[in-house]
């Protein structure tokens, strides 16, 4: 799960973006400070990013700062959980979720059609799972409770839901700040979610 490096002279070109700029969104906390890797190359130190993550958040800055302040960008890239509560009724009005899942996720978990941000992350995953066809609705219940059965690990900064599937079986883990996992040969990686870009997309649907 080795991703993808680029240098930051690369990035700079390749976005239009200034040197100010860039240490500037990571000053308000846009670009997280663990993305900015040092690494030794023959012409001594530099600094490297995750590609797809930094150009991704990049396009996301660009795209919005005309219509929210740099402020207002890091509160939505902040993968804190903030005091929210929506009915499931102004989740499908948002587009959030789908009236179908919604309804699935309510037969499933008892805790009323008032959902906080936590409730909401885990109806958004089985949302863009179900709605892609990469689960059928028991695997659906199986990463729902596994959820609600560790919503205080799910809350972590680098927290990542990987599902697998051998043999027609399948199961799922939450990954952790990232770490190399390997799995037996034959295994196939059903889907992997970063609950960080995840927060990101509940919370650009909710600022739309």
């Amino acid at each position: 799960m080795n991703e993808e490096l680029i240098s930051k002279k690369d990035l700079l070109e390749l976005t239009g973006i200034s040197y100010g700029q860039l240490y500037r969104w990571k000053r308000k906390d846009l670009i997280p400070e663990e993305w900015f890797v040092r690494k030794s190359t023959f012409t001594g130190q530099e600094t490297f990013f995750p590609k797809e993550k930094i150009l991704d958040r990049i396009n996301k800055i660009q795209t919005m700062k005309e219509n929210l302040s740099l402020d207002e960008l890091a509160e939505m890239f902040s993968p804190n959980l903030t005091e929210l509560n929506l009915h499931k009724d102004e989740l499908i009005k948002r587009n959030i979720v789908s009236d179908q899942v919604i309804h699935f996720y309510l037969e499933n978990d008892v805790r009323g059609a008032q959902l906080n941000l936590s409730r909401i992350l885990e109806v958004f995953i089985l949302d863009k799972l179900l709605q892609s066809g990469e689960i059928n609705l028991e695997e659906g219940k199986m990463i729902l409770q596994m959820l609600k059965d560790n919503e205080t690990v799910s809350k972590q900064k680098k927290c990542e839901l990987v599902v697998i599937r051998k043999l027609g079986i399948s199961s799922c883990l939450l990954l952790i700040n990232g770490e190399e996992i390997h799995f037996e040969k034959g295994t196939k990686v059903i889907a992997q979610l970063s609950f960080l870009y995840l927060m990101e997309e509940i919370k650009a649907k909710l600022v739309e």
